[in-house]
């Protein structure tokens, strides 16, 4: 879909019949790739013949690694040294004028933006290590509340409370501060249901082996909350429960 400023390819993959399209990201910054395992993970789950219910309702374009420089030197930004999550609007490098031509030619009903976040946050403050965050993000200042973000809120209270066994009290909500110039404020702007995904710190799991399977959970949950609908069911008066990250 496009060469990173070093000249690497960015690769995109396309897999699904349905209608609802879905396109998910992960490694926009190089050192956030838990959840670049955990594509390739369930990309394993469709090749064995698992799930594959979803793709008769779901579309999904996938970018497993949209930061390759990054990615190869484990930083968080891009080769030139800027921080792809900041130049939304701007569009200054090669790796954000790919992600946004994907949005412009594939029209996604739905996107998961999928992140890292280090192990100092916690599921509110004096809480446990915060394992999952998410974040519905914002459209304006305010706050308002867009059917795009709704959206965006059921889906999350789905995932955590699919989640909130095995995963008690380990589930944050990502600060929701508005920003045009990061990309899942920006397509939410335009009408797409954005879902920012983290995967954090699981006590004494420093390779992250158990927060794959429980961000790969998450997203699984999401496709499918998507492709049943289920998410319409969603009081979204539980999202703003979720304990706010806290760096503690």
């Amino acid at each position: 879909i496009g060469k990173s400023v070093n000249l690497l390819p960015i690769y995109g993959l396309r897999l699904g019949n349905g209608p609802v399209k879905v396109l998910m990201w992960s490694q926009m910054h190089g050192n956030e790739s838990t959840t670049t395992r955990a594509i390739i993970g369930i990309l394993e789950e469709f090749k064995s013949g698992k799930a594959l219910k979803i793709l008769d309702q779901l579309s999904l374009f996938i970018i497993p690694q949209l930061n390759p420089d990054g990615s190869k030197t484990y930083t968080r930004c891009n080769a030139n040294d800027v921080d792809l999550n900041r130049d939304a609007v701007n569009l200054t490098q090669p790796e954000s004028i790919a992600l946004k031509g994907v949005f412009d030619e594939f029209k996604p009903h739905f996107c998961f933006n999928l992140h890292g976040q280090r192990t100092i946050f916690a599921a509110g403050k004096k809480g446990k290590p915060s394992t999952l965050s998410f974040l519905a993000p914002a459209v304006n200042h305010e706050g308002l509340i867009t059917q795009a973000r709704l959206k965006a809120m059921q889906i999350i209270v789905a995932i955590k409370n699919n989640l909130s066994t095995s995963l008690r009290n380990q589930i944050g909500r990502y600060d929701g501060a508005f920003n045009i110039n990061c990309v899942g404020d920006l397509f939410t702007s335009l009408g797409a249901t954005t879902v920012l995904f983290e995967a954090g710190h699981y006590p004494m799991d420093y390779d992250r082996d158990i927060t794959l399977n429980f961000v790969q959970d998450a997203i699984m949950t999401g496709l499918t909350v998507i492709a049943k609908k289920d998410y319409l069911k969603i009081n979204t008066d539980e999202y703003v429960q979720i304990p706010e990250n806290s760096k503690d």
